[in-house]
C-alpha cells in the first residue's frame, strides 16, 4: 500500500533545518501508520511540481494560487495554519476538488485575549505610564495628566460576530460593558445569548467606544473601514484591528489618528507586512502596534498544529475534517471520490 503523503510548506523550518515553531508537535502525524511527511523547499507561491505527489498540504504563510495546483489531481486537502486564508486561491481549490481547512479552535481564545490586551492597554494608558515610570520624579508628577478610561457601561463594538468576535464578547463579560456588533451573517440566537445588539454598519461606528475588527478579509470587506466610516467615530473612541490589515484603509486611519479625531488605536495587522519603518502611522504616539503576532503563544501554536494534524488524518481516514472553508467542495464528485479512496485504503 502506498503511503498517505503530507507536504509541509518550507517556512515551517528555519534555514538551519530546525522547526520555526517548536510548539507545533508533528509527532501524531509522523508516528501514524502509512503516513509520509516531507518539508517542501521555500517557494511563494508554491510551485505545482512541488505538490505533484502529495495527498495533503499543511500551509503556513506561503501563497497557494491557481498556478500552484498540481496536475496530478492527487492533492485533497490544504490545512492552513491559522484562520486567515487570503493567501489561498479558494475558487481554484474548489475547482480542483481540494478542501481548504482552517483552525478556528486553535486561534479563538488567543486572538480574543490579544484584543482584550489592546483594550486594557489603550484605556489604561499603559504605554504612556510605562514611560512616566521611567522618568523619575517628573514622570510621577505628571500622572494626573494621563488618566485612564474605565470600562463599565462603555460600548464594545465588533465588526463581525464569528468565531473570534463571539469569544471576545464572552471574555469581556466581567467588565460590564454594553455590546453591539454588525455582521450580516450573525446568528441571532448566539447574539442574544451573548447580549449583543446587532446594528447597522454606520451605527456600529457611531456608537462604539471601542471598535474591534473581527471579520475575514474578502473582496466585500476590503477597506470596509473607510475614511467615511472612521469619521463617524467618537473623538473618545478606540479602534482595534487584529484581523487583516487591508480591511482598513490605513491611510485614512493614519489621518484620523494624526488629527486626533479618535483617541487611539491598537493594531496587530497592516496593509503592508512587514511594515515600512518610515510609515507615518508608526510615528504616532496614540497607537500600540504588534507585528501580526500578539496572539502568538505556545498554546496558540500548539492548538493550530494539533487542529491541522487532525484535519489531515481525518481526510486520510475518509472523513470530512472540521473547519472546511469551501463547503461547496464537499458536494463535488471528485472530492467525494478522493475521500472514499482514502477511506478504503487507510480507514
Amino acid at each position: 500500500m502506498s503511503a498517505f503523503r503530507v507536504a509541509l510548506s518550507g517556512d515551517f523550518r528555519k534555514a538551519d533545518g530546525t522547526p520555526t515553531f517548536p510548539d507545533f508537535d508533528l509527532t501524531p502525524l509522523t508516528s501514524a501508520r502509512n503516513v509520509e511527511t516531507v518539508f517542501l523547499d521555500n517557494a511563494s507561491p508554491l510551485r505545482p511540481e512541488q505538490l505533484q505527489d502529495f495527498d495533503a498540504l499543511i500551509l503556513l504563510a506561503h501563497r497557494f494560487d491557481a498556478a500552484s495546483v498540481p496536475t496530478s489531481g492527487r492533492l485533497a486537502v490544504i490545512a492552513r495554519f491559522g484562520v486567515g486564508y487570503d493567501t489561498v486561491d479558494v475558487p481554484a481549490c474548489t475547482a480542483n476538488d481540494i478542501a481548504l481547512v482552517i483552525t478556528p479552535d486553535g486561534v479563538r481564545r488567543p486572538v480574543a485575549v490579544s484584543i482584550l490586551t489592546f483594550i486594557l492597554a489603550l484605556t489604561g494608558k499603559l504605554m504612556v505610564k510605562d514611560q512616566l515610570a521611567r522618568s523619575g520624579p517628573a514622570g510621577f508628577a505628571a500622572r494626573g495628566s494621563h488618566m485612564g478610561v474605565g470600562l463599565v457601561g462603555k460600548v464594545l463594538g465588533s465588526l463581525g460576530v464569528g468565531n473570534i468576535g463571539a469569544e471576545m464578547f464572552r471574555l469581556a463579560r466581567p467588565f460590564d460593558m454594553r455590546f453591539i456588533a454588525h455582521d450580516p451573517f450573525a446568528d441571532p440566537k448566539l447574539a442574544a445569548e451573548l447580549g449583543i445588539e446587532l446594528v447597522s454598519l454606520e451605527e456600529l461606528f457611531r456608537r462604539a467606544d471601542i471598535l474591534c475588527v473581527n471579520c475575514p478579509l474578502t473582496p466585500e470587506t476590503h477597506h470596509i473601514v473607510s475614511a467615511e466610516r472612521l469619521a463617524l467615530m467618537k473623538p473618545t473612541a478606540y479602534f482595534i484591528n487584529t484581523a487583516r490589515g487591508p480591511i482598513v484603509d490605513q491611510k485614512a486611519l493614519t489621518r484620523v489618528l494624526q488629527d486626533r479625531k479618535i483617541a487611539g488605536a491598537g493594531l496587530d495587522v497592516f496593509e503592508q507586512e512587514p511594515t515600512d519603518p518610515d510609515d507615518p502611522l508608526l510615528k504616532l504616539d496614540n497607537i500600540i502596534v504588534a507585528p501580526h503576532a500578539l496572539c502568538w503563544t505556545d498554546q496558540c501554536f500548539a492548538g493550530n498544529g494539533a487542529a491541522d494534524v487532525k484535519a489531515v488524518l481525518d481526510v486520510m481516514k475518509g472523513q470530512v475534517p472540521r473547519g472546511v472553508v469551501n463547503r461547496d467542495v464537499l458536494d463535488r464528485e471528485g472530492f467525494k471520490a478522493k475521500l472514499a479512496g482514502f477511506g478504503t485504503r487507510f480507514g
